[in-house]
């Protein structure tokens, strides 16, 4: 396709990229699935373990350069001979050096240092950085299966698989694997596994072929991928229409970053950030219409960012997307109480968030056209229900009369309006621009706003249970992100604005 047709080549590089980290991806998690089956097997081969080692971690350099830290490689002896798994050790290298590099910061030091023991039949490999370090409570959990490690704290993303797949193939050397660590200084991982042919099952040995220093390693085979400069694809084929509306997509994952905007530019002027600091830089410098950004970033992560612009005078009016991988409730209420507008879940589909992005837009508008209109003293001009208005009547009425029924959900009014979940969903999002949960979950806040005023007295808990609210903790969140205030805030304002009788 590149040959053929090579006008299309950024879209062609979207395309490889995610080829490449599918099949890393798929490496790690085929791995772990035979070493879980007892099904990893040793295959050593003779050659120059210490070059082996040097040309392996220099494969990665580009990796490390474009983070920006100094990386120092050394071996000693320069050369040695000896008996290795290739396949396995570039595995052991790639996954510690990509740890060391997702966790130091910009400016600090990598390193990896190849020794030998005295005996010359074993070779020791340090991976150093001067990153942030690694917590005590985090150490005892360090190679657990599926463990995500500091993420949050440390912006940065992964799979859970890397350490525990590199202690699992260090233990299928016999070898061994400690770590140092010291929180704000560093962290040290120590590996040695045995080079001498006696240490090995004859099954386990291949005394026909030598160790082939021109196969590439399969685990670090992307890192010299085409890395696209996404300030130079910046509002590239915009539409037409100089009034298309400006959004701004907030992703440190380069991949979804370059589908975003592929997908989303024929429709709006899109412009593109890798992390919450250069999106608030942006926001400043042009007049977004609305941001959309991923939870866990570096520097400055999603809620963050929405923090950061809902304080802003100038900015709080900026409706914001958050997407997160994360499927907690109580991940919802963090961006519920940063003030986010909508909180998808990944993975989803770019239609449905073309139409969230229109009917938050829309609903601006129409609420900005309200405010002028009640502002002039204007009347709205009396007309019959359209067929959509008489649909999202009845489901008010429906979700009015199970306002108490905490499990009165998106089944139970499809049910009642004689629909399925999947019609109701698109129905109310096409007209209202909430899916069914926002929009049931609007109802009861807008009704215990109106219990509140005609009863002021009325404790938190009691107008919660009231609206169908079992955690009146979830209640005062999702108040607060309705009206800007807590309910007991709001309870005790109308206590001090009603006249004693």
């Amino acid at each position: 396709m590149r040959n053929e047709d090579p006008k299309f080549n950024h879209d062609y590089d979207l395309m490889q990229l995610n080829i490449q980290r599918m099949v890393r991806l798929l490496q790690q998690i085929l791995e772990t699935s035979k070493s879980e089956a007892g099904e990893l097997k040793l295959l050593v081969a003779q050659g120059d373990v210490m070059r082996y080692i040097r040309e392996t971690a220099e494969s990665i350099e580009p990796l490390i350069a474009k983070k920006k830290m100094k990386y120092t490689i050394t071996c000693q002896p320069e050369s040695m001979m000896g008996w290795i798994d290739t396949d396995k050790l570039d595995k052991i290298i790639y996954n510690l050096l990509s740890n060391a590099a997702k966790y130091a910061t910009e400016n600090s030091e990598v390193t990896i240092k190849a020794l030998t023991n005295k005996n010359f039949d074993h070779i020791i490999i340090k991976v150093s950085d001067t990153g942030k370090g690694i917590s005590p409570e985090m150490m005892k959990q360090l190679f657990k299966r599926f463990h995500d490690g500091d993420y949050r704290k440390s912006h940065t993303i992964g799979t859970g698989l890397g350490l525990a797949l590199t202690q699992d193939l260090v233990y299928l050397h016999k070898g061994t694997i400690d770590v140092e660590s010291e929180v704000g200084k560093g962290t040290t991982f120590t590996v040695t596994i045995p080079i001498n042919k006696e240490a090995f099952s004859t099954n386990q040995i291949d005394e026909q072929h030598k160790i082939d220093f021109d196969v590439p390693k399969n685990s670090i085979m992307d890192i010299n991928a085409i890395i696209p400069d996404i300030n130079a694809v910046q509002i590239t084929a915009v539409p037409d229409d100089n009034q298309a509306h400006k959004i701004l997509i907030v992703e440190d994952n380069l991949e979804l970053l370059m589908l975003m905007q592929q997908l989303l530019k024929a429709y709006y002027h899109v412009y593109l950030a890798r992390d919450g600091e250069e999106a608030f830089e942006i926001v400043h410098k042009n007049n977004i219409d609305l941001i959309i950004s991923d939870v866990m970033m570096p520097k400055m992560n999603g809620l963050e960012l929405t923090l950061k612009i809902k304080e802003d005078e100038k900015l709080k009016h900026l409706p914001i997307i958050l997407l997160t991988a994360k499927t907690q409730e109580e991940d919802e209420q963090l961006a519920l109480e940063a003030g986010a507008d909508d909180y998808i879940i990944k993975p989803f589909r770019i239609k449905d968030l073309k139409l969230r992005i229109d009917n938050i837009i829309e609903n601006r508008k129409r609420m900005q056209i309200e405010s002028i209109s009640q502002a002039e003293n204007e009347k709205p001009v009396e007309k019959p229900l359209s067929p959509n208005e008489q649909f999202v009547n009845r489901a008010l009425e429906f979700v009015h009369e199970h306002l108490e029924d905490e499990d009165y959900d998106r089944d139970a009014l499809a049910a009642d309006m004689g629909t399925s979940a999947s019609t109701l969903y698109n129905k109310l999002r096409a007209i209202t621009g909430m899916n069914v949960s926002t929009f049931i979950r609007d109802i009861r806040m807008k009704e215990a706003k109106r219990l509140a005023e005609q009863n002021p007295t009325i404790r938190v808990s009691d107008l919660a249970y009231s609206v169908g609210f079992h955690d009146p903790r979830y209640f005062s969140t999702c108040f607060k992100k309705q009206f800007g205030i807590q309910p007991k805030e709001y309870l005790e304002n109308l206590q001090r604005s009603t006249p004693e009788k």
